[in-house]
């Protein structure tokens, strides 16, 4: 019997391999859930060499006919991400960095266990 997961329980497996992803590749973790007040939350920023990675992590069960991950990231979501994305340059310091903004989309299985990743820039 498969036991049900929470959806918060899915989004933190996601977020974890993500981070795992992107250290693996030298970059280092430089907030994680960073949060401002009516303005909006990063789920995750990476830095290195003078430039900054913002993830939006999305995660799904692979369903065919529902929207994919990347798409339920809305002009509105989109929106609250730069803002708070200005906030963080201003308390890091980060004005001379190129900033890329991605949707870490995460494809699970039935069973929760990650089958898929891709990263789509917005």
């Amino acid at each position: 019997m498969l036991v049900k997961e929470s959806p918060s329980s899915k989004g933190r497996r996601a977020e974890e391999h993500i981070i795992g992803i992107f250290k693996s590749r030298g970059l280092e973790l430089l907030v994680r859930n960073y949060s401002v007040h009516n303005v909006g939350e990063l789920d995750a920023v990476f830095a290195g060499n003078d430039t900054v990675y913002v993830v939006e992590v999305r995660a799904r069960q692979n369903n065919p006919g529902y929207p994919t991950p990347s798409e339920s990231v809305t002009y509105s979501k989109r929106r609250k991400i730069y803002k708070t994305t200005k906030y963080l340059i201003r308390e890091f310091g980060l004005y001379d960095c190129n900033v890329y903004f991605l949707v870490g989309q995460v494809t699970l299985d039935e069973r929760g266990l990650v089958q898929n990743v891709e990263f789509i820039p917005f």
